[in-house]
């Protein structure tokens, strides 16, 4: 008797979903909405993020850096392969090197971050050759929502 596994595909708009309700617990709070979860190879959550730098006086503190963490601790390793980091924004040059030393197998982000990116905007970490582990990226998923609550805090605070 041969057996079949079935592979579930993962729903990325589903954990996008949760990552926005992390970044909505950082705009509660009057930090830069931005939120993560990190998932499993079967998109089974594993920890969950919002950026928190001024709230802990730690410039760390982002919502990808606060996942991976939480992760590690309920893992019991540093190193995270097989995970998905989903997150609301394209992460920046310290999460993205975050991720690379935890051996975080996929990113998923919303909106593309121009100023900060290293995930395609500014900077290509994910595909650098002269790092010894490269992520696979997929962006995009409910951009224009994501894009819109940083949009939407940003104009509140220049009013």
């Amino acid at each position: 008797m041969i057996k079949t596994i079935l592979r579930m595909a993962v729903d990325y708009d589903q954990l996008m979903g949760e990552a926005l309700f992390e970044a909505k617990k950082a705009l509660e709070k009057g930090e830069v909405p931005v939120g993560a979860v990190l998932a499993g190879p079967e998109g089974e959550i594993l920890a969950r993020g919002h950026n928190q730098p001024i709230s802990l006086n730690d410039a760390t503190a982002h919502a990808e850096i606060i996942a991976i963490r939480e992760a590690g601790k309920s893992c019991g390793n540093y190193r995270l392969p097989g995970t998905i980091l989903v997150v609301t924004i394209e992460p920046c040059i310290m999460c993205m090197g975050a991720a690379i030393n935890a051996r975080v197998s996929r990113l998923v982000f919303g909106a593309f971050d121009p100023k900060a990116g290293a995930a395609g905007s500014l900077y290509k970490l994910n595909e650098d050759s002269r790092l010894n582990h490269r992520i696979e990226v997929i962006s995009g998923i409910r951009e224009n929502e994501c894009r819109e609550l940083l949009q939407a805090f940003f104009r509140s605070k220049r009013f």
